[in-house]
């Protein structure tokens, strides 16, 4: 399934003509999720299963702690259950970049 134009502004770093949602579902719902405005959320929610996009905030590693904290509250998701949440992770992440 090929992507809205309106959605390529969100995908500035990747062919957006070869995007296809069922190949790339996680890479397009965390995209969204993290950038998208009302309109790109609206369109995710109607196009793709609800427990999928549960399953995307659950293991990704790409979303940030703001967006993190706000899906996992909007959805009633069990912070402990989410990967980039954990403390192995989140220390990781402060060692790439220390300043």
């Amino acid at each position: 399934m090929k992507l809205p134009a309106f959605l390529k502004k969100y995908f500035w770093d990747v062919n957006f003509g070869s995007l296809n949602l069922k190949k790339e579902q996680s890479f397009i719902i965390t995209r969204l999720l993290e950038y998208g405005d009302i309109k790109a959320i609206r369109w995710l929610f109607s196009s793709v299963e609800q427990s999928k996009v549960k399953e995307s905030i659950l293991k990704s590693r790409d979303l940030s702690r703001k967006s993190i904290n706000f899906w996992s509250l909007f959805f009633k998701l069990d912070k402990s259950r989410i990967q980039c949440l954990k403390k192995s992770y989140l220390k990781m992440q402060s060692s790439h970049w220390p300043y």
